[in-house]
């Protein structure tokens, strides 16, 4: 089995097993946490850097790591390439690999986030049957799958749309160009603003928020997870209604202290002796 038909295989499993269509994906960070229960975090990272998985083996756990950028479509691929990897076992010993070694797991990876993205059945029933595809249905592809126009041209040249020679030259466009030409900047624009922020692992600020309201980590780690100033979380936690909650320490109550009996009789006879001293030592009066 070559690699774009294991890739495309494991694609169109992964949407059967998690009964996602043929449709297009929404927020694909979700859709990776809620359907497989690993954690993805979107990072500050190099301008050269665009995702990676680690693994700890020991805890049996994965996160997958995605920068934040302004090319929500790329991030969008990177996650899906990123994702494969992970259903593929496909664990690098980084330092004998080169990241840009385009090997056959890479290669698969891609064809993965493809298919993933963009799944022909899904590209068909949307374009329908039709004799001739413009840049209108390139645009129109790019919007609702939100994928580049380079993973959109692949995708309609493999549904036998478009022939090599417009694949080539689609590919060589911009999902901004595409966006400004076709009127929906906008819409492009939010996605950016989108794929730029910082984002925690969903499982991980749940917990944190969860020891918030216990009382046990402060707002400013739930701030330090964000990624936003302290007084942002603050604020969100408060219009959400969420406040530690008040433990009263059990000792600081005095109705729980035990009621403790004094005895007396020994301060009483000591006061007493220091009396029967004082008069003994009061001088006779002169009655002469």
């Amino acid at each position: 089995m070559n690699t774009e038909t294991a890739g495309r295989g494991a694609a169109e499993q992964f949407r059967r097993e998690h009964h996602l269509g043929v449709q297009p994906l929404g927020d694909l960070v979700a859709v990776i946490e809620q359907s497989t229960g690993i954690d993805v975090a979107v990072l500050d990272v190099g301008p050269d850097e665009h995702g990676l998985t680690m693994r700890d083996s020991g805890r049996d756990s994965v996160i997958i790591g995605v920068a934040r950028t302004q090319n929500p479509m790329r991030q969008r691929s990177t996650l899906a390439h990123e994702l494969c990897h992970v259903l593929f076992g496909d664990w690098t010993d980084t330092s004998t690999t080169s990241w840009a070694d385009r090997t056959p797991q890479e290669i698969r990876a891609d064809a993965f986030a493809r298919h993933l993205l963009v799944p022909l059945a899904g590209l068909r029933e949307f374009l329908q049957p039709r004799a001739t595809v413009t840049q209108v249905d390139l645009s129109a592809v790019v919007q609702r799958f939100l994928v580049s126009p380079a993973v959109a041209a692949i995708a309609l040249h493999q549904a036998e749309y478009i022939g090599e020679a417009t694949k080539r030259e689609w590919m060589s466009l911009s999902a901004p160009q595409l966006a400004a030409r076709f009127g929906w900047s906008d819409q492009y624009q939010a996605l950016q603003t989108a794929s730029d922020q910082r984002r925690a692992p969903q499982r991980l600020l749940a917990r944190a928020i969860r020891g918030y309201a216990e009382a046990v980590l402060s707002a400013q780690t739930i701030a330090t997870l964000r990624g936003v100033p302290l007084e942002i979380a603050e604020a969100t936690l408060r219009e959400a209604e969420i406040v530690p909650a008040e433990r009263p320490v059990p000792w600081t109550d005095p109705t729980d202290l035990p009621e403790v009996q004094v005895d007396l009789s020994a301060l009483d006879d000591a006061l007493n002796a220091q009396d029967d001293d004082d008069d003994c030592a009061q001088p006779e009066k002169d009655t002469q």
